[in-house]
């Protein structure tokens, strides 16, 4: 309909289309007011002649109506006609597209933080990758795990998420079974109370560092590295200092500095596989309590070890309570699983709870309660049983395959638990060089050079076995063989 209003504005409405008629008055109305086809103290028709031309209802019109004046579109007053008001007009930029003159909106201006600039320009946590496919580290065999029995927990759970006296942000029945499994398994010193549940063990990290880093403090993190831990601690706004390692793990002795936090993998250290021994445990939890530094143990695979026996926990030779441990169920269960814990000290069990609602690193209830049931069934122990028979032959696997296909290339050395291993390249080898060579072949292989904070001092691939069978290892070894049989001999 033309010419309703200004001889400027024509309403084109759609009956029966697949917006309403009332959406469709609205839309119309307020975009003519805002491009000035409709200006400031013009009067509308009243609502009744309005409609009878548009040949809509009149409730259509007093909706739209009232809709805009209450947007602050129109001025309404009673038994006047609605006037429009006077309305900024979005600033327009104009450009040339074709030759000719188009208008769109100006770009937006948000400056992000330096942390968020730092994040952009990261190569962590290895993001979007799409499907994941041979050989992505970390990654457990969702293919192996019982879901028929996970989904019976989750069920049961999600009929008593509403039951009275269900609002504790970390549930007690979750606490009471993740306490049993790990004083039994990882040898830890605690009280249930103490566990905090998180979404993930990278929640986990973030949360600990908010509650204990100030701006400017200094964290060291191991180099080569967790980048997640590098990115959690920045954003708490941590001076990252990264410590080398030797073949004891962490190698501080003769630093100067000294942290306000420390972050180690000390069962099985990220990305080399390293044990940290007694000696050395003991010595960094000496400087812990001589210098106030807290320590954070991320125990992020520590449930599948293959040769001899698995080493106790960092957090339960701690005597000052120094140590705050993470884990995750990611990998012992499946990578979507979405739930970690960490364990703090006893005195700053309510501050973090407090922290934990004001950040929202909550878990759902029925979740929390599935995983409750699903480990006191002993489903959890079973399938970690399981598992670790299936990835010490996958592990065995890989590196059989490897030394057939590329062993002249690579120094491979199998880990004695966990869900990847890492070969080295030669001096003379480029990682990353390398691993854009396999990602064309369809192969996944992390660059280890890209795990360092500061000087990088080796180069090799990070290679997840435990999501793949023999046949996909087979062929992802076979990949693997063909790059490196055009690059130098290991030097």
């Amino acid at each position: 309909m033309s010419n309703l209003l200004t001889g400027a504005v024509d309403f084109d409405l759609h009956p029966g289309g697949d917006e309403t008629l009332t959406h469709q008055l609205y839309e119309q109305l307020r975009r003519a007011i805002l491009a000035g086809s409709l200006p400031p103290g013009h009067r509308l028709p009243s609502s009744r002649e309005f409609a009878r031309r548009l040949k809509v209802s009149r409730n259509t019109v007093s909706f739209v109506i009232d809709q805009l004046a209450m947007e602050g579109y129109l001025i309404v007053t009673q038994g006047r006609r609605p006037v429009i008001a006077a309305v900024s007009k979005p600033r327009l930029v104009s450009r040339l597209v074709s030759g000719r003159q188009t208008s769109r909106r100006a770009a937006a201006t948000v400056r992000i933080s330096r942390w968020a600039q730092r994040v952009r320009k990261a190569d962590w946590p290895f993001a979007n990758e799409g499907q994941p496919r041979p050989f992505v580290p970390g990654l457990a065999d969702a293919r192996a795990f019982p879901h028929d029995l996970w989904a019976r927990c989750l069920r049961r759970a999600a009929r008593g998420a509403f039951a009275p006296g269900t609002t504790a942000l970390n549930r007690t029945s979750l606490q009471a079974a993740l306490l049993g499994h790990l004083v039994e398994h990882r040898g830890v010193r605690c009280e249930a109370r103490q566990i905090i549940i998180t979404p993930t063990a990278q929640a986990s990290v973030e949360l600990i560092a908010r509650v204990l880093l100030d701006a400017g403090d200094i964290a060291w993190l191991e180099s080569p590295g967790y980048g997640g831990a590098r990115a959690a601690l920045e954003a708490a706004g941590a001076v990252i200092r990264g410590i080398g390692l030797d073949r004891s793990g962490l190698s501080f002795r003769g630093r100067r500095d000294r942290p306000r936090l420390i972050f180690v993998t000390p069962s099985h250290q990220y990305p080399t596989g390293l044990l940290m021994p007694i000696n050395r445990r003991k010595e960094l939890l000496a400087f812990a309590g001589s210098t106030g530094a807290a320590i954070i143990e991320d125990d992020y695979d520590s449930e599948f070890h293959y040769d001899g026996r698995p080493v106790a926990a960092l957090q339960g030779l701690d005597e000052t309570g120094s140590v705050f441990y993470v884990g995750t169920f990611s990998k012992s269960m499946f990578a979507d699983i979405r739930c970690g814990y960490a364990i703090v000290p006893s005195s700053l069990v309510d501050v973090f709870e407090k922290a934990q609602r004001h950040s929202g690193q909550i878990v759902p209830p029925p979740l929390q309660e599935a995983l409750a049931e699903f480990m006191d069934d002993g489903l959890f122990a079973a399938h970690i049983r399981k598992m670790t028979r299936i990835y010490r032959e996958r592990r065995d696997h890989l590196a059989q395959a490897l030394r057939a296909a590329a062993g002249h290339a690579l120094k491979i050395a199998p880990p004695a638990g966990g869900m990847q291993l890492l070969v080295q390249l030669g001096r003379r080898q480029n990682d990353v060089a390398v691993a854009a060579r396999l990602a064309e072949l369809g192969v996944t292989g992390r660059p280890l050079s890209r795990h360092f904070t500061g000087e990088i001092t080796g180069q090799g691939l990070f290679l997840g076995f435990a999501a793949w069978t023999e046949p996909e290892i087979d062929a992802g070894a076979d990949a693997i063989g063909r790059v490196m049989r055009k690059l130098p001999a290991y030097d």
